[in-house]
């Protein structure tokens, strides 16, 4: 959703600088037909530069790249939380027995040595593991959804400066052409 909002931030931003633009050629044709001296004016005045057009009609946004990465992270981490999760793939009573030998080839010393507890050592630390690997995938979400935020912000703000000075331009020509 960010990242749709700043593809649209991107084309509002360019149709405002296309609009500009236009004011500025009215601008011109306003100083030509208000007198030959504002049409010698604009003669030897410099032209204003031509935008270029939009390609296929749509323009090209990226978000940051913290927050690509943070959401490419996710998906990966996500498909394999499911692959490992209880509820979320079926169970089979092998599943015990299959622990319990991983564990015993796993660091005896570091667990009890009843059987019993040691898998359910074991159990706790995968468990945690993933716990920790969620975390981890929600503070990269984080940090990246805030970067890209305070990008949008940034965006927003120069948007706004240039809204409004194409606001008083407006105002200015509409007064000129109401003098007309």
């Amino acid at each position: 959703e960010l990242v749709r909002q700043g593809e649209a931030l991107k084309r509002t931003e360019q149709m405002v600088d296309k609009m500009d633009q236009d004011l500025k050629t009215s601008q011109r044709h306003i100083n030509s037909i208000k007198s030959v001296f504002g049409g010698l004016v604009n003669y030897f005045k410099a032209k204003p530069p031509e935008s270029k057009p939009e390609q296929n009609g749509t323009p090209e946004y990226y978000a940051n790249s913290r927050l690509k990465e943070a959401m490419m992270s996710s998906k990966e981490q996500e498909a394999k939380y499911q692959e490992s999760h209880p509820n979320l793939r079926r169970l089979d009573n092998s599943g015990l027995l299959t622990l319990i030998d991983s564990v015993s080839s796993v660091q005896r010393d570091a667990y009890p040595k009843n059987q019993h507890l040691r898998a359910y050592h074991q159990k706790i630390d995968n468990n945690l593991d993933e716990m920790s690997s969620g975390l981890s995938r929600l503070k990269n979400l984080a940090l990246g959804l805030q970067t890209e935020i305070e990008e949008q912000d940034d965006m927003l703000d120069r948007l706004t400066k240039k809204v409004e000075t194409l606001d008083v331009n407006i105002k200015s020509t509409d007064k000129k052409i109401r003098q007309l």
